[in-house]
């Protein structure tokens, strides 16, 4: 384990790599400390060709409150160019998890609140434990979403939800999140850790290659086109065909046996 300030980084022999929010006081607010850490370590991951998976969670009760309300209006008197400029290296660095091309699972364990859900957003995966609360409240706070929020939300809700959700700035529980498709599953509280790791061991179990080009396949909508998705798999599906996990895969198959893949 890898601790630096607010950001834990759990590793394990399988490929799964764990990255906890811990900052549990401010409810995993983005502090400056816990976004340099958070640089460092997708910089770290993103070079690990042993990476399989990725789980994103929170320390304590929050999954993330979002972005540290005391840095954001800490400059009344500043010009609007300066803020951009550091608004949109904010943006970048914690939107950086979309660099990894392996599965990225957010296991939001509590509330998930503005920059907070489009944490979430950003990975491929969402679950939810059954007391998470999910919400981009930016309007309430007197501020334009942020963060790709009015990009990542359409993505994954669609159109009319995201409207919703951000003209209206509501939170919503974890059973109305999952209705709306902001979330793949709802888990008990009690073990929800456990059983979303569960899920990552799965992810990193399947051929990483496969795995790999599928991730990068479906991230941002998918395909702009059904022929753009055919020339995609045309190319990406004879790249796994050649590989010795393929020939793994089809004899554990016919032997009734758990494949060992190797990424080869």
């Amino acid at each position: 384990m890898t601790t630096s300030s607010h950001l834990r980084v759990d590793r394990s022999a399988d490929g799964i790599a764990v990255l906890t929010l811990d900052n549990p006081d401010q409810r995993n607010a983005m502090s400056d400390e816990m976004t340099a850490a958070w640089v460092a370590a997708i910089d770290d991951l993103a070079g690990d060709r042993g990476l399989r998976a990725v789980v994103v969670t929170g320390a304590g009760t929050a999954f993330c409150s979002g972005g540290n309300t005391g840095w954001i209006a800490s400059e009344p008197d500043a010009e609007v160019d300066h803020l951009r400029t550091r608004m949109i290296a904010f943006y970048r660095a914690w939107l950086s998890i979309r660099r990894l091309e392996v599965p990225t699972v957010a296991a939001v364990n509590g509330p998930a609140i503005g920059a907070g859900l489009c944490l979430a957003l950003a990975c491929d995966l969402r679950y939810a434990a059954a007391s998470a609360r999910l919400g981009a409240p930016f309007v309430k706070l007197g501020m334009n979403p942020g963060m790709a929020a009015t990009y990542l939300l359409p993505n994954v809700v669609g159109e009319a939800h995201a409207r919703d959700l951000l003209l209206t700035g509501r939170v919503v529980d974890a059973d109305e999140a999952l209705r709306l498709g902001l979330v793949s599953r709802v888990l008990p509280d009690e073990g929800f850790a456990d059983q979303v790791l569960e899920v990552a061991a799965g992810i990193a179990a399947t051929a990483p290659i496969p795995s790999r080009y599928t991730t990068l396949a479906l991230r941002d909508g998918g395909h702009a086109t059904f022929e753009a998705a055919v020339q995609w798999e045309a190319l990406a599906q004879p790249v796994s065909l050649a590989t010795a996990d393929l020939q793994e895969g089809i004899a554990a198959s016919r032997e009734k046996r758990p494949p060992r893949f190797t990424g080869a």
